[in-house]
């Protein structure tokens, strides 16, 4: 059987951020099949595979001149005696005093408690990819190289729908209609575009914000397409935030960026649901800034907690599972059909599909900087063997000679996580929990969607982030809401 290679890169690197780049990379592995689309035996892919793996994961544990082993230990060091000589036991005491979780005991615990309910998930999801990897794809044996093939392989026979029959129900310039329209039955905003307001690119659309009193919000800023020059990826950004100086109150500036596809001489912009949950999330954190109530600019909008600042933008992304929110805008641009509620089923179970290993993955990272920072480094000598012990409880594959996540962890040693990778679940669980809210009282219910613009988005870093949530919720989060939709609980 031939393949795509383009189709089916879907490499568990671990260590890497970014599939992409890891392809620029090494691309001496595989420029001839995937520049020029190239097709290949699947004895030949998993091959590929392997050995590009194993090239990723020996990243910076190589004997050699670019090793960073001395240079994590030293940066592990540093952090440490820096958290000890402000007072502090260690680098993870000293960063979460000023983050919502407070303690490296409450993330331990934190992650332990999901951990607990995960595994035997992630442990039935194994057994069940060993058993198709071998009987489907003659694996004696189901290697890290190989579980990502293998489930996109299981989950195509599982599921048997691609994405794609979605896109002509989602036109870009109809979800930002809904879009809008969401925002105005929860927080009774109104988006007026406008023309007389100077812009960096003419592809930028510029929204006078007003609420339901006529009162002026806020600038909104939109740029949708990818362009020469222009960075990949998608966020939100801030011109100017929100503050009050000499009794008036300056409105802030806001903008989200994009990179979705063009629109063509014969269909408008289409996306995927995965770019839907993307303009949702990233309009998330523009009502963030949008809606900002505080007096300094330095605690407006998104400049709050580490690990509470996800919370506006992923519990947008729930709308987009919503038939009473899908029905406003999901139509297909040619005949106005609605989007088959059915299809979007799919997408929920599919988003299920794996999670227990996913989840012991990515609880596994946070664990891994976590143990980086909450001990001590003098009793650190060999990288690869505390990686090894860190992992351990999480890592449900056979070990792999050689290889090593620290040595090329960007986020914790390059990045701004150190001590705060846990934020992606931690986030989850905020975002799963607040929805259950609505979902209670109804999505669009007023007094919910009133209590959540007061006491999170209006705040901003005025306040401390798990008083703000008990005001909202009436309680500390909780994981069940999440477990339940991730499918972790029976």
């Amino acid at each position: 059987m031939a393949l795509e290679i383009v189709d089916y890169f879907d490499l568990d690197l671990d260590i890497v951020d970014d599939l992409s780049n890891a392809l620029y990379i090494y691309k001496e592995l595989y420029s001839d099949c995937y520049n020029k689309r190239k097709k290949i035996t699947e004895k030949e892919f998993k091959a590929l595979s392997k050995k590009m793996y194993k090239e990723c994961t020996r990243k910076g544990v190589q004997k050699n001149e670019n090793n960073n082993e001395a240079i994590v230990l030293n940066i592990v060091r540093l952090r440490h005696q820096r958290a000890q000589l402000l007072g502090y036991e260690n680098h993870a005491q000293y960063v979460l005093e000023e983050r919502m979780a407070k303690s490296p005991a409450t993330v331990f615990d934190f992650s332990q408690n999901i951990l607990d309910k995960a595994l035997p998930a992630a442990k039935a999801e194994m057994e069940t990819l060993k058993t198709y990897g071998k009987e489907q794809l003659g694996l004696d044996r189901l290697e890290k190289w190989d579980g990502s093939f293998v489930g996109e392989k299981l989950r195509q026979a599982t599921f048997n729908f691609e994405e794609e029959v979605l896109k002509p129900y989602l036109p870009l310039q109809a979800c930002v209609k809904g879009m809008f329209e969401i925002a105005h039955k929860l927080y009774g905003l109104n988006f007026s575009e406008v023309n007389d307001i100077p812009v960096y690119h003419k592809e930028v659309s510029t929204y006078k914000v007003y609420d339901q009193k006529g009162a002026f919000v806020s600038y909104f800023y939109t740029d949708f397409h990818p362009r020469p020059g222009k960075r990949g990826g998608a966020w939100m950004t801030s011109f100017r935030s929100q503050y009050k100086k000499d009794g008036q109150d300056y409105r802030p500036q806001i903008a989200i960026v994009c990179n979705f596809s063009s629109p063509t001489s014969k269909t408008p912009a289409l996306l995927t649901f995965q770019e839907l949950t993307t303009l949702f999330h990233e309009f998330g954190h523009a009502l963030h800034g949008m809606l900002a109530n505080t007096t300094y600019p330095s605690l407006s909008g998104t400049s709050v907690s580490w690990d509470f600042v996800e919370l506006p933008s992923q519990i947008m992304e729930n709308w987009c599972y919503e038939k009473e929110a899908l029905s406003l805008f999901a139509k297909h641009y040619k005949d106005q059909s609605l989007i088959p509620m059915e299809l979007v089923q799919k997408i929920k179970d599919q988003a299920t599909f794996l999670e227990g290993m996913a989840t012991l993955r990515q609880l596994s990272f946070g664990l891994l900087d976590m143990a980086w920072h909450s001990s001590s480094p003098d009793e650190i000598k060999d990288v690869v063997a505390f990686e090894n012990e860190a992992f351990k409880g999480t890592d449900l594959y056979p070990s792999v000679a050689e290889s090593c996540m620290s040595t090329a962890f960007s986020h914790i040693f390059q990045g701004g996580y150190a001590a705060g990778y846990y934020s992606y679940k931690w986030a989850e669980v905020l975002d799963a929990d607040a929805f259950e809210k609505f979902k209670e009282a109804g999505i669009f219910n007023s007094k919910v969607a009133a209590d959540f613009k007061e006491f999170i988005l209006s705040k901003g870093g005025s306040e401390d982030p798990m008083v703000l949530y008990k005001k909202f919720r009436g309680s500390e989060p909780k994981p069940e809401a999440l477990l339940k939709r991730a499918g972790l609980l029976n």
